[in-house]
C-alpha cells in the first residue's frame, strides 16, 4: 500500500513539474511573440515570428498571428505602392494639363498683342488653340474615366457581344493608318460568330487602344496583327507587332496608373499614363484578364479573355 502510495506521489510530482516547465516555456514563446510583436510595430519590421515548440495551442495560434502579419505587411506593401502612384500620377497631371494650357495661353496672348495680325495667321492661331483645347478635353476625359471605372460609378453593363465582327470592324478603322505605314497585316479571326460575355462599348475602347499603341511603338517591325482564339470556357484577342518591345521590368509595371518611363509604351494612349490602366480595368469590369509578353523585334503582344457565351 505504501509503495503504490509513494508511487501515486512521485507521479504527481513529476506531473506537477512538467506542467511548471511547461508553463515556464509557454510564458517565455509569449514573452518572446510580445516582445517580437513590439519590435515589428515600433520599427515597421517585417518577417514572421518563428519559435520551435511543441505545444499544438501555441504552435495554432503562431499560425494564425503570422497570417495576419502577412496580410498586415501585404496591405503595407500595397498602401505604399498606391501612395507613390498617386504621388506619380500628380505630378504627370500637373505636367499634362500644365503643357496645353501654356500653349493655349500664348496663342491668345498673340492674338491679343497684335490686333493687326493677318487673317491667314489669326484663323492659324485660333486652329491651334482650337487643337490644344480638345487635347485638353479628351486629357480630362481620360482622368474623368479613370476615377469612375477605380470608384464604381462607372456602369458597364454586361451582355452577349460577336467578338469576331467587333475585332473585324475595330482593324478595319485602322486600314487606312495601316497602308499609310505600308504594314504587313496578320489577321486570324474565325469564320464562324464567336460570342463573348462583355460589353461592346468597352471591348471597342480596349482594342482601338491595343491596335492604336501597336501601331505607333511597333511599326519599326512593320507588321501588326490580330488574332481571336477560344477554348471551352474563355475567348481570346490577341494584338501582336515585332517592334522593338517592352523590356521585362516595364512588363510588370506596364499596367500601373501613370507609368509613363520613356522606353514604356504606355503613353501611346492620349499622350498620358492611364491608357493601359484604364485598357485594364475595363477588361477587369468584363470579369477578364489581359496581360503583355515581349520579345524586342520578335513578337510583341497584349491579350485579353472574356467569359465565351455558349448559349
Amino acid at each position: 500500500m505504501i509503495t503504490i502510495l509513494s508511487f501515486v506521489i512521485i507521479a504527481l510530482l513529476i506531473c506537477i513539474i512538467y506542467q511548471n516547465q511547461s508553463n515556464k516555456r509557454r510564458n517565455t514563446n509569449l514573452g518572446y511573440i510580445t516582445n517580437k510583436l513590439e519590435q515589428m510595430r515600433a520599427s515597421q519590421l517585417s518577417g514572421r515570428i518563428l519559435i520551435v515548440t511543441d505545444d499544438k495551442a501555441l504552435i495554432e495560434m503562431l499560425n494564425m498571428l503570422n497570417q495576419v502579419i502577412d496580410d498586415y505587411q501585404e496591405n503595407v506593401r500595397q498602401y505604399k505602392k498606391a501612395k507613390a502612384s498617386i504621388k506619380r500620377m500628380l505630378t504627370n497631371v500637373s505636367h499634362d494639363l500644365k503643357t496645353p494650357l501654356t500653349v493655349i495661353s500664348g496663342y491668345i496672348e498673340m492674338l491679343q498683342n497684335q490686333p493687326k495680325i493677318n487673317e491667314q495667321e489669326r484663323v492659324r492661331l485660333l486652329q491651334q488653340v482650337h487643337s490644344k483645347t480638345l487635347e485638353l478635353i479628351t486629357l480630362m476625359n481620360t482622368f474623368f474615366d479613370l476615377a469612375k471605372l477605380e470608384s464604381g460609378d462607372k456602369d458597364i453593363p454586361l451582355e452577349k457581344v460577336n467578338l469576331t465582327e467587333v475585332c473585324k470592324n475595330n482593324i478595319l478603322l485602322f486600314y487606312e493608318w495601316i497602308q499609310i505605314k505600308g504594314l504587313e497585316v496578320v489577321i486570324e479571326i474565325p469564320e464562324k460568330p464567336v460570342f463573348a460575355l462583355g460589353n461592346e462599348g468597352a471591348i471597342n475602347r480596349v482594342l482601338n487602344n491595343l491596335i492604336s499603341n501597336g501601331l505607333r511603338y511597333g511599326a519599326d517591325g512593320k507588321m501588326i496583327g490580330l488574332k481571336v482564339f477560344y477554348d471551352e470556357t474563355r475567348v481570346y484577342v490577341e494584338v501582336f507587332d515585332k517592334g522593338k518591345g517592352i523590356n521585362e521590368t516595364e512588363q510588370e509595371r506596364v499596367f500601373e496608373r501613370m507609368y509613363t518611363l520613356e522606353e514604356s509604351r504606355n503613353k501611346a494612349f492620349q499622350g498620358s499614363g492611364l491608357g493601359l490602366t484604364i485598357t485594364k480595368r475595363l477588361v477587369e469590369e468584363m470579369q477578364g484578364d489581359i496581360s503583355v509578353q515581349s520579345i524586342p523585334f520578335e513578337k510583341t503582344s497584349f491579350t485579353f479573355s472574356l467569359k465565351r457565351f455558349n448559349k
